[in-house]
């Protein structure tokens, strides 16, 4: 098992915190604050965890390489930026017109250079180590299940009823269903109400790795920010390390697990 953490970056490079039109606090609402901290005990346990130390709003992981906005940018973009994806539309391209909330995050516009840097510097290093250790954890095991772990706001859920955590396998196709449903069983068991796919299905990291057939199972895992962590301040709640253990007895269940994944 092989776990990665997109979001929950917060190393603000001096220079973007100077050019954002937002103060500190606003920068930080597309931070899936504090789950690299949930999940930290995993490489004790035998699971390697990939984490981006850089924020969200500074270089998206969890987009494709070059999900780009043309009107944040000086000039003409090169033809082969995807410049046409929903993603862009909302704002949330790999480097982020606006922060979650909806809030425009630059002054000015950028120069092609500066995406060229955050790439480089950025993106394709966390992708680079994900890929080494799902290699490495197919070379000793035959299969690896890389866990995509991200955090939801309260008021994102489009469905009635409150959930604590909800599944991402893009309908069915990046990861067994087997797997999908130990994982939802192991969950239930330790207190959580579970939902799957419904609003989130998965992004770029679960959707671009999870290749079941080649023995990559990718399952994304969204945990309302509201169990953990009080959202308008961006502060770790009282039972922060209550619902840490329990992650954490999640990630030894699924370690000690023999035969959880379907036979190639």
């Amino acid at each position: 098992m092989v776990l990665a953490c997109a979001h929950s970056g917060q190393n603000y490079p001096a220079d973007f915190v100077a050019s954002a039109r937002l103060d500190f606090p606003a920068l930080r609402r597309s931070e899936d604050s504090f789950v690299d901290e949930l999940f930290d005990a995993a490489p004790g346990l035998g699971a390697p965890m990939v984490v981006a130390r850089f924020p969200r709003a500074y270089c998206d992981a969890n987009r494709e390489k070059w999900e780009l906005d043309p009107e944040m940018f000086e000039g003409a973009l090169p033809d082969w930026v995807n410049s046409k994806s929903a993603r862009v539309g909302a704002g949330l391209g790999t480097i982020a017109r606006v922060v979650a909330s909806g809030e425009h995050i630059y002054r000015h516009k950028l120069h092609f250079a500066e995406a060229q840097m955050r790439m480089e510097r950025c993106w394709q290093p966390f992708h680079d180590a994900l890929l080494t250790e799902i290699g490495a954890t197919r070379a000793v095991f035959g299969q690896c299940l890389l866990v995509d772990c991200h955090s939801m706001p309260t008021n994102s859920q489009s469905h009635s009823g409150r959930v604590d955590v909800i599944l991402g396998d893009a309908h069915g196709t990046t990861c067994s269903a087997r797997v999908v449903r130990g994982v939802e069983e192991l969950l239930v068991g330790l207190g959580y109400r579970v939902k799957r796919n419904d609003p989130y299905a998965g992004g770029y990291i679960t959707r671009h790795y999870g290749r079941p057939r080649e023995g990559v199972h990718a399952l994304q895992i969204e945990i309302c920010r509201s169990i953990y962590m009080d959202e308008s301040r961006i502060e770790r709640l009282a039972g922060f390390v209550d619902v840490r253990a329990r992650f954490t007895q999640l990630v030894a269940e699924l370690v000690a697990s023999r035969g959880f994944l379907p036979e190639l």
